[in-house]
């Protein structure tokens, strides 16, 4: 599934001014810890969170993460999307709960997966 097709099942905002849209997302992780989010990424991953702090830009860099979604219309703060756009980073915001966007994905074929599954 592509970003593009993510920002349209979420209907999500990109906050990204450079947003990577034909990228492929494989798999897809709904967590606001990001010790959880460390067990879990696999490669071109999508992590949905409401956490919204620099952490998460770190996390994401460490595992290789290819975009953030932002849900409950949370807004990063302008340095984290600076960050986020020197890492290559795709950032989206909707205002799905995280609940619902996972859902969402998951009815349109998205899945999530762990370290264990690869």
């Amino acid at each position: 599934m592509t970003i593009a097709q993510i920002i349209s099942l979420l209907d999500a905002t990109p906050l990204s001014a450079t947003a990577d849209l034909d990228h492929t997302i494989e798999t897809v992780c709904g967590s606001d810890m990001m010790s959880d989010v460390l067990a879990f990424i696999k490669k071109d991953a999508l992590l949905l969170t409401g956490l919204n702090n620099m952490q998460v830009i770190r996390t994401a860099e460490m595992l290789d993460i290819v975009c953030l979604v932002f849900v409950r219309g949370k807004q990063p703060q302008p340095e984290m999307l600076q960050m986020a756009e020197n890492l290559g980073i795709t950032v989206l915001s909707t205002e799905h709960t995280m609940f619902d966007a996972c859902g969402i994905l998951y009815h349109a074929g998205l899945r999530g997966g762990s370290r264990n599954d690869a």
